[in-house]
């Protein structure tokens, strides 16, 4: 899965750049051999800054944009936010390229996304408004792909869940359930053994459909994290409307219901 953008157009482009979060655009050339150097770490930053806009424009194909941007060789990286350019680097350097990345990234909580919410682009939905029944949702920005961690307050015994969907065609299709695994990043979800996958169709979006999970993998739960891979409509975004976690408290066991042990 590319977390890249490809920019055809200068209506596009002015749009993606007007993010306030950082947007890092790669102008580059098929016939460029520096560019496919450089293009594999491009890769590697867009999957490890999330919170940041990756982009591609090709010069050639997109000629009115590097040259609106006065792009003169390749590669040549502008790093924007709001609108304005506030770095470049011209050339081949991995390292550079990495440092200016870091430098000006910021936060997933300064840029609108966090574990809690939805890292991603564009409009976010806080977590909590899938915990109650009203008319706002859950909603990714720049992929299908949604990141959820969920906390309680206790442990918990969980056997099913319930997903409410906006539409069929934004529903998640597939989803990685990780249990008690904290602050998961996306770069990390394959690397991980996930506690159960479900693979999800429109039946699961029934209107008393209950989705079951594996009862024996989630007795004494404290923390769930949800990766939504993709969506039953191959949409650009996954919106989610309601969840509800279907199971009871872990119970303690009372200090009265003990039985003294004769000496």
């Amino acid at each position: 899965m590319s977390y890249i953008k490809t920019v055809f157009n200068l209506a596009q482009f002015n749009e993606l750049i007007a993010s306030q979060k950082l947007t890092v655009v790669d102008y580059h050339a098929v016939w460029c051999e520096p560019c496919r150097v450089i293009a594999p770490i491009f890769q590697q930053l867009s999957t490890k800054f999330r919170h940041v806009n990756f982009a591609k424009v090709d010069v050639d194909q997109a000629r009115e944009v590097s040259e609106k941007e006065g792009v003169t060789s390749m590669p040549t990286f502008k790093f924007y936010k709001n609108g304005s350019e506030i770095a470049k680097l011209t050339g081949a350097n991995p390292e550079g390229l990495r440092l200016l990345v870091e430098q000006h990234a910021g936060t997933p909580e300064e840029s609108g996304s966090s574990n809690l919410i939805v890292q991603g682009h564009g409009e976010n939905h806080g977590i909590r408004n899938i915990f109650k029944k009203d008319n706002t949702y859950l909603e990714s920005d720049v992929d299908e792909q949604l990141l959820i961690s969920v906390p309680f307050n206790q442990a918990v015994k969980i056997h099913s869940l319930k997903i409410v969907a906006k539409d069929i065609e934004h529903a998640p299709k597939t989803i990685k359930i990780y249990a008690n695994r904290l602050n998961i990043g996306f770069d990390e979800v394959d690397s991980i053994k996930e506690t159960q996958t479900l693979e999800l169709d429109e039946t699961h979006y029934e209107e008393n459909a209950i989705i079951s999970l594996r009862f024996v993998k989630f007795q004494c739960v404290t923390n769930i994290s949800l990766f939504v891979q993709d969506n039953l409509g191959d949409e650009e975004t996954t919106i989610i409307k309601e969840l509800h976690f279907i199971g009871s408290p872990v119970e303690t066991t009372k200090m009265e219901h003990l039985k003294k042990t004769e000496q």
